[in-house]
């Protein structure tokens, strides 16, 4: 599994310093820079302290089992192209090397539901999909959303609706407001049917 973050830091050399330094207690295999610049920071074959508590299907401590990316990105402003360059360039190979499947390319918020909102309502989850390094739903018929989610992968019996439903849309939404509606049934019923969490 990859996880995606965005370091809600000022730059990201202050991202990497903090990443570099061990009272924080924090790390991750790599970070991508504003301009494309990537540095790796621990072995992908090495645990990194990036995901915290959470889960996504089956798995239960996410940092044993994921590779974690994080993007140099306060969280308000869209990524640059350089960057989504770079991550592109940097995930093909890997999802190649770790027999990683497109859909167990995630974002922190959707192992941390009721957590965290990174990498955010403006990172491009689409253009990752259509590259082959995510995946995006197309409408289907309303289903039931909390089972459907469960399926994905989403850990339903850890979060109230609320806060599925704000993490399901950060990622798959990220403009959507207001309560629970049939796009957000559909979009769920096509993903549990086509990528069911393993």
């Amino acid at each position: 599994m990859v996880v995606l973050h965005y370091t809600a830091m000022h730059s990201a050399e202050a991202a990497r310093a903090r990443l570099c330094a061990p009272e924080f207690e924090v790390s991750a295999h790599y970070l991508i820079a504003e301009d494309g610049r990537i540095w790796g920071m621990v072995a992908e074959e090495h645990r990194a302290w990036h995901a915290g508590a959470g889960a996504w299907g089956a798995v239960r401590d996410v940092n044993s089992h994921s590779i974690g990316i994080e993007l140099a990105n306060r969280g308000d402003h869209p990524f640059p192209e350089p960057q989504m360059r770079a991550l592109e360039c940097l995930l093909a190979p890997m999802l190649g090397r770790w027999s990683i499947p497109p859909e167990r390319v995630v974002g922190h918020s959707d192992t941390a539901i009721a957590r965290k909102i990174d990498p955010g309502p403006r990172f491009d989850w689409h253009r990752l999909a259509r590259r082959g390094l995510s995946v995006w739903p197309t409408p289907a018929s309303p289903g039931d959303f909390l089972q459907d989610c469960g399926r994905v992968g989403y850990d339903t019996a850890q979060v109230g609706a609320e806060d599925l439903l704000r993490a399901f849309r950060l990622r798959f939404r990220p403009m959507a407001t207001g309560a629970l509606d049939d796009r957000d049934r559909a979009l769920a019923a096509d993903l549990a049917a086509r990528w069911p969490a393993r």
